[in-house]
């Protein structure tokens, strides 16, 4: 009885440190950085997944040599990448780049990356070579 009520409990606690780290990036590799980030950006609210990429995607661009970016982006949540994110944008844009001069701040920023990315869900247009009349096929069969 004292056995099986030790090894459920052991069971028990490592089930609940395995499952705490659910919303925190893997960045043992880049492999499980990508892993990580996917299956958290399926996981957050639909509004706040574009800071979400917006943010990692700027850490990257900061962070060229992969041994750094993995020590840095290691362990983070959501909330702390959107945090970091918003940190490079205000050296960036105080460093007068000029992608960032057009935006007042992160949340114009990610309101127009949102908008641009519902315009571009919208204008699915037919391809021209769809709306030619089909070619027909002539097979040149000999015989064997």
């Amino acid at each position: 009885m004292k056995k099986s009520f030790v090894v459920s409990f052991f069971l028990a606690c490592s089930l609940l440190v395995g499952c705490n780290n659910a919303q925190q990036i893997n960045g043992s590799s880049l492999k499980t950085v990508n892993r990580s980030i996917t299956y958290i950006k399926e996981r957050l609210p639909v509004e706040q997944r574009i800071e979400y990429e917006v943010a990692f995607w700027t850490l990257r661009d900061d962070i060229r040599n992969n041994k750094d970016f993995l020590t840095a982006i290691d362990g983070k949540t959501p909330g702390q990448l959107i945090e970091i994110g918003k940190e490079l944008f205000v050296k960036r844009k105080a460093a007068g780049k000029k992608e960032y001069e057009q935006f007042d701040n992160w949340d114009q920023m990610i309101t127009q990356y949102s908008q641009e990315r519902i315009d571009q869900n919208r204008k699915k247009t037919a391809d021209e070579r769809d709306k030619l009349p089909p070619r027909p096929i002539n097979y040149k069969l000999s015989g064997m």
